[in-house]
């Protein structure tokens, strides 16, 4: 167990970089996919920033989507690899069902149902898991992802 020192010193997990062709799309769906998460606002200098490089909110490179513990940036990257990624979020939900045709209607694909988790894939070939929430709330029931 870290002494108080250590857990000051400590890393903390702050931001989740995702490399993307179209980021602000891709920002709108997971934005829209995840509680409490929203698109990291607009001000005007931001904008002005934007112009000019000659960009705006909807081509900008790098959109920050905010959340209730950690952010999550999606950057533009030009050629990003055909090839399944080292890492995938998994999401727990009280309604799989429901929650995965809500999924699909945002964007998302179906990979494969199975019994406890549902593999899924967003707008740009990523792949998600999104699992039955544990009784009593919180936690997910995958256990060991198969995706």
């Amino acid at each position: 167990m870290p002494t108080n020192d250590e857990a000051r010193s400590m890393a903390r997990f702050t931001q989740l970089v995702v490399d993307s062709r179209a980021p602000a799309s891709l920002a709108r769906f997971w934005a829209a996919a995840l509680d409490g998460f929203e698109i990291r606002p607009y001000d005007e200098a931001e904008i002005a920033r934007l112009a000019g490089i000659g960009r705006t909110p909807e081509t900008d490179p790098s959109v920050i989507v905010d959340g209730p513990a950690f952010e999550v940036c999606f950057q533009e990257v030009a050629d990003l690899p055909d090839v399944k990624r080292a890492v995938h979020l998994d999401i727990s939900t009280p309604n799989r069902p429901l929650e995965r045709d809500r999924l699909v209607s945002l964007g998302a694909s179906i990979v494969q149902e199975f019994d406890r988790h549902t593999w899924m894939r967003d707008p740009e070939g990523n792949d998600f898991c999104i699992a039955d929430e544990q009784a009593g709330g919180g936690g997910s029931a995958v256990g060991r992802c198969e995706s």
